[in-house]
């Protein structure tokens, strides 16, 4: 975890760095005296918001499921979770501690499964059917900037990701069959085939594959209404976090460009899906200056990125890794991480 974290702020301080040497010039440093700070106290707000807005998600969709995890938890579990998502490529360290701590709240592991893969899929349709609307507000410009390609890739690992979830829970046999052959196969790789174990192992994944399979037909079938509220939550959630542009706009006294920046955002989230560094360090930096250039004075940029990553990165590295060490420091969990 700290090879990871390194390297995460290695990446993004020469980004960073880069972005801030290509774009700096007198006019920064007056736009820079003349910040409005309630601008930035507002975004930082936002984002706090965005915490509560995810933990409101998760715990509807528990309920739904009939698991009742109180707000407090709800918020902290998803927040102790951005930290390891800011370490590890395409946020993939968050969802497994986010299943671990619900199942601290006595939600089964296939229960919890199907929750933080059901927020993942709401996050991944709304970005896809956003993404055609953010397309054509940059058709034309895309290609010359030299996104357009990671963009559809990114598109494609979303959808790909979306249609393995969907198999997975409308053929459950064919699911444990192929987890079981790959079990299999990694423990003659590493030399430790024990019948055993190997027997215990595969029933007890078997039991996680159809907890999760009847928690995520139960979301589509009698637990409607958590799926709603967890759209509901999902898109609010995404407001919050894309109005942290405009409003850092806002306090450097430009025009908010609500529309624009929102689409930018949405294209951006679609590059950081790929799993290619540490907390899309880098990516995150230099698609940013990239997609924001578009409505961004170039004297600015460098700014409106590092205020963007500072909230998105920075703050989420510093409250979830308080809060991730807090609630785990006497856990099995964290000691097994940090070997």
């Amino acid at each position: 975890m700290k090879k990871w974290l390194i390297i995460s702020l290695f990446i993004s301080f020469i980004s960073i760095i880069a972005v801030m040497f290509y774009t700096l010039d007198p006019q920064t440093l007056e736009s820079i005296r003349n910040i409005r700070p309630e601008f930035l106290l507002l975004a930082l707000c936002l984002h706090l918001l965005s915490y509560l807005l995810w933990g409101l998600r998760t715990r509807s969709m528990c309920r739904s499921l009939g698991f009742d995890v109180s707000i407090p938890r709800a918020v902290e579990i998803v927040i102790s979770s951005t930290f390891l998502a800011s370490v590890t490529p395409s946020s993939i360290g968050g969802e497994p501690l986010r299943v671990h701590l619900l199942g601290q709240e006595n939600v089964p592991v296939g229960s919890a499964t199907a929750v933080v893969l059901g927020e993942r899929l709401l996050d991944g349709v709304l970005i896809l059917v956003s993404a055609p609307i953010a397309l054509h507000l940059f058709r034309g410009v895309i290609s010359i900037s030299g996104l357009n390609t990671l963009v559809v890739i990114g598109e494609l690992l979303l959808s790909l990701t979306f249609l393995i979830v969907i198999y997975a829970v409308w053929h459950p046999h064919y699911t444990k069959k192929a987890f079981n052959y790959l079990i299999h196969r990694v423990a003659v790789i590493i030399g430790k085939v024990d019948s055993s174990r190997l027997e215990r192992l595969t029933s007890k994944l078997d039991m996680v594959i159809d907890d999760f399979h009847s928690s995520m037909v139960f979301f589509v079938t009698k637990g409607r209404k958590g799926l709603f509220f967890g759209s509901v939550y999902t898109i609010l959630f995404w407001i919050v976090e894309f109005a942290m542009v405009p409003v850092i706009l806002m306090g450097l006294n430009q025009p908010p460009a609500i529309v624009i920046s929102f689409a930018a955002q949405v294209l951006l989230m679609i590059l950081l899906v790929l799993p290619i560094t540490p907390g899309s360090s880098g990516i995150a930096e230099l698609g940013a200056t990239s997609l924001f250039s578009l409505f961004v004075p170039v004297y600015l940029i460098g700014i409106v990125v590092v205020a963007w990553r500072a909230f998105t990165l920075y703050l989420n590295l510093i409250v979830g890794g308080f809060v991730s060490f807090k609630i785990l420091k006497d856990t099995e969990y964290l000691k097994d991480l940090m070997k």
